[in-house]
């Protein structure tokens, strides 16, 4: 809120992830993930480029031993040039909210 009490909303918006100009849900990034047999959850955001204005980078959650490369080739395989994550992240789990909602912003600040 600022001091004229008007409020903006800045979160949600953000968890688009403009690409080279193009639109990337994040949603279907993780769907894409997930469906790996060693991927038990998984959150798409956006990061700075240079180049392209943001990147995509995901957080992964592994049940057993999964590599980079194999997440990388796996959405090779499923996702479109643009929509592919250049970052992979490994993680014991993913920071949520009382109701199980990923913390997007949370893990685009870290």
């Amino acid at each position: 809120m600022d001091e004229e009490g008007i409020f903006y909303i800045e979160d949600r918006k953000k968890d688009m992830i403009l690409v080279s100009g193009f639109n990337v849900f994040p949603s279907e990034v993780e769907e894409v993930a997930t469906l790996h047999p060693k991927i038990i959850e998984a959150a798409a955001v956006g990061v700075p480029d240079d180049v392209a204005g943001e990147r995509v980078k995901l957080f992964v959650v592994a049940n057993g031993a999964v590599t980079t490369d194999e997440v990388k080739q796996h959405c090779r395989k499923h996702l479109t040039g643009y929509k592919r994550p250049t970052i992979i992240e490994f993680r014991d789990e993913l920071p949520k909210t009382n109701v199980g909602k990923i913390l997007r912003r949370e893990l685009r600040d870290q």
